[in-house]
């Protein structure tokens, strides 16, 4: 059989993941990356309407700390990614659902010192699209302890500093930029 390229045909009770193209396939984990952010959101936003923001963000904050040491866990063992340092968090950073979502660079400077931007963020356009401010507080809210329980995950000495959160001026600014260092 050759490599799919779609599934428009009829259907196959026979077909598995194997079957489909590289290009296919890569469609199929980028757009998994797009559903991961969406059950995110949808959910905050079910409990910040059900209830209030502040139980939505508090939710946020318990569910990203013991999702980030469930996906680390899993990532760094199936491809067998081993340290304790910066450059091991980026490499598991890299093949994160949540990270196929952003256009973003890592620069490592050594193996216990690096920088993450985050050039386009669907959230943050979302959010400032959404025009309540919202950006401010839940940029600052989650993605300190969203990162730091990823750096946990590698070692509890990797310290996770902010060098720039929203709010921007324009949308041509950077999203974010992020320190880990030990």
């Amino acid at each position: 059989m050759s490599r799919l390229k779609d599934y428009s045909g009829q259907l196959n009770p026979n077909i598995r993941i194997e079957d489909f193209s590289r290009d296919a396939l890569v469609k199929l984990v980028k757009m998994y990356g797009r559903l991961f952010l969406a059950v995110d959101g949808f959910w905050y936003l079910s409990v910040k309407e059900k209830v209030n923001n502040d139980m939505a963000l508090a939710c946020d904050l318990w569910v990203w700390r013991k999702q980030c040491k469930y996906e680390m866990g899993r990532i760094t063992k199936l491809l067998n990614i081993q340290g304790k340092d910066v450059v091991s968090l980026f490499k598991a950073l890299q093949l994160s659902p949540w990270m196929l979502n952003f256009q973003y660079e890592m620069k490592i400077e050594k193996s216990n010192f690096g920088i993450l931007t985050v050039i386009q963020c669907p959230t943050l356009e979302a959010l400032e699209k959404e025009g309540e401010g919202r950006e401010n507080s839940l940029c600052r809210a989650v993605e300190p302890v969203m990162f730091k329980a990823y750096a946990e995950c590698f070692n509890p000495q990797i310290e996770v500093n902010y060098l720039k959160l929203p709010p921007r001026k324009n949308r041509d600014e950077i999203a974010c930029q992020w320190e880990f260092k030990m």
